[in-house]
Formats: structure tokens, sequence, C-alpha cells
């Protein structure tokens, strides 16, 4: 096993995996990565399992010290990077030595980055997930994000293999996105020109309130036909809920477990990791598309891992 200590934790570093899926019934959220897109990059690149735990950092990630030889990936949003103050590099695996550094700094681009070591980070598992929830103290450390004087401990894995992932697969980070949705379930509850200026009226911006719960955002006002209000009914990662001043918020990775607001749709499967990335006066256009299309993207999505796996060795 090896040991990392943390020097320094960066703004908001935390341990999360693929997330906490069968116990929202009891109120316990998901929580999770909130890009899969480059939690997967990272994994690949360190000969893990897709669904291994990583480091999920915010704005500023953390300043770790090695204490045994071990290899690692770093994804997503640029941090400046460095170990032993000489540049990294990302989308590809890195070798370190016992008494290396690595340090992150502030982003250049975007808002998270993801770390991923090879092997198993060694903290317990709770509801079948490593994944931290600060709000209810679950998972992770200590249900905590990093802070000094921490220890990570790593079962290393036996892969040694580099890769690199290929150009083509690397991520963009766009100021302006557009996310496909499937409509539902309460789509009923919305007149047609509600509907249609989801879709038609130039598209929303976020505004100052997102974090790992929600993203709210701003534009034209989407109409009720009566009421914003249902019986509280269960929520998904990417549902799109509508209150009574017709703005809408998208839930995200930590989002409630049930909601009492109209969902007008839902942002399909492969389109969710774009969410990870946006900041205040980023901009979101909606897209619909029927549940068979939704289908179709998401499985050629899942089977894209497949295929940058195999581009990715050096």
């Amino acid at each position: 096993m090896s040991s990392i200590d943390v020097i320094n934790g960066g703004i908001l570093t935390t341990i999360q995996d693929s997330g906490r899926y069968g116990y929202q019934e009891l109120g316990i959220p998901t929580s999770g990565v909130m890009d899969d897109y480059n939690y997967r990059l990272a994994n690949i690149l360190v000969g893990n399992k897709l669904d291994e735990a990583v480091l999920e950092m915010t704005y500023f990630g953390p300043t770790l010290k090695f204490n045994e030889d071990l290899t690692l990936a770093i994804t997503g949003s640029d941090m400046n990077p460095k170990i032993n103050g000489q540049p990294a590099p990302m989308f590809e695996t890195i070798k370190v030595k016992a008494g290396d550094t690595l340090q992150f700094g502030k982003v250049n681009e975007g808002v998270r980055g993801y770390l991923a070591f090879g092997g198993s980070i060694d903290v317990p598992v709770v509801n079948g997930s490593k994944s931290t929830h600060i709000k209810t103290k679950m998972g992770g450390i200590d249900g905590r994000a990093l802070k000094p004087k921490d220890t990570l401990n790593i079962v290393g894995s036996k892969d040694k293999t580099m890769r690199r992932i290929p150009e083509k697969y690397l991520p963009k980070f766009n100021h302006c996105n557009l996310l496909r949705v499937v409509l539902g379930p309460q789509d009923d509850y919305f007149t047609e020109k509600g509907i249609h200026d989801l879709f038609r009226s130039g598209g929303y911006q976020v505004t100052k309130d997102f974090d790992r719960m929600g993203i709210r955002l701003k534009g034209t006002s989407i109409e009720h036909k009566e009421t914003a209000d249902i019986i509280s009914d269960g929520t998904t990662f990417g549902s799109i809920q509508v209150p009574a001043n017709g703005q809408p918020i998208i839930l995200v990775a930590d989002r409630q477990t049930t909601g009492g607001y109209t969902k007008i749709g839902n942002v399909i499967t492969p389109d969710l990791y774009k969410l990870a990335n946006m900041s205040f006066l980023d901009k979101v256009l909606f897209q619909k598309v029927t549940i068979e299309e939704a289908q179709k993207a998401t499985l050629d999505y899942r089977n894209r891992f497949e295929t940058i796996k195999k581009e990715s060795v050096i």
C-alpha cells in the first residue's frame, strides 16, 4: 500500500466515484463525480476500472507529497499541475517517485479537474460507494473535503501500461453548450408556448447560484398551464425543474432525492458532463430529442470508452 500526504487540500477536493445508487428512497443522495467523461478518462489512463474512485478538484487543486512510487493521471480543467515545480502533463499516464510533490494552482478554464491513481483509494465503502457527500458527512474521508495533514492510502495497481488520450477525444471547454433533452415527466404541466420557449427562446445563462446540487439559469420565463407544484417525486442527474418564476434549475450530482417542482425534461447522459464546467454567465441551449435518440446516443457514449482504452496505449 502507498501513502500520500496532503500538504494543502485546495478549495474543494473530494473523493468521488460513479455514485451511491439505490438509496434515494431512504433520502440518501447519489453524489458521485460531476464530470463523468473526464472521470472515466482519468481511470483509463491509470488502468483502473472505469468506476474507481478519484479526486475531484474544484477551481484550485491540492498539493500532495508521495511516499512511494505511484502512477497517476490528471484530466478535466487545467489547474497548472506541477511535479517538483516542473509542469506536469495532462491526459496521459504519469509516474511519480517517492518524495515527489504534485502541486496544483488556479484553474485556467472550466471548474473541475480529476486526479486518478493507479489502484484504489483506501476509504470505506458506504452504501456501495466511496463518494463524498459533505452535507450528510458521508463517504470519502469523514464525509468532508481534503485538508492539510490528511493521508491518502492507495492500494496500488500492477498495471504499468503507459497511455495518452488521443487529441480527437480530448474534451473542449465552451462558454456556450448545447444540451440535448428528453421531455418529461411533467411536460404536460406546461403550455405549448412554455415548451417552445425552452428550446427556441435563444438559450439560458448560468446565474451565480450553481454548485454540486444544482445550476440556476436565467432567461425567457417558461410558462406553466396552472401550477409549478407537484407531489414530490424522484429526481435524477440532469432533471430540469421549473418553479413558479419560470426560470429553470438543472439538478446535478448532490441534488435532493425528491422535489416538488415540475420537471419539464431531463438532459441526456452523454451531455451531463458539460454541466460540470459551466460557470457564471455561461450559456446553454436546449435541443429536444426522443427517448430512442437519447438511448442511441447513450450507447454510443458508453462504447466510446472501450475505443479510447484501445487507442490510448502508447
